[in-house]
């Protein structure tokens, strides 16, 4: 076992994952037309408590009533990646 194998544990912050929603929401003068908002930030999966409290706080604040939500979610660290060259390209 390497000392990176080791302290990967430590480093890896578990089920924190940097969160991206995409809010469809109809504009109040106009409710026929649709506009997006994207919404970011680090959250804690599978339940989302920031994602959810944003959303509450839309639903509660703001007057365009939401249309629908796209979520999309990434883990924060991840095994290092590795990969060789095939060859040296150099230009003058």
């Amino acid at each position: 076992m390497t000392v990176l194998q080791g302290l990967e544990p430590i480093l890896r912050v578990r089920d924190w994952r940097m969160t991206t929603a995409e809010l469809l929401y109809h504009l109040p003068d106009h409710p026929h037309v649709l506009q997006t908002y994207i919404w970011q930030k680090v959250d804690h999966a599978p339940d989302f408590p920031e994602l959810n409290r944003f959303l509450e706080f839309w639903k509660r604040e703001i007057e365009g009533p939401l249309h629908s939500v796209r979520v999309a979610c990434t883990a924060l660290t991840r095994p290092a990646e590795l990969r060789y060259a095939n060859g040296v390209l150099t230009l003058h």
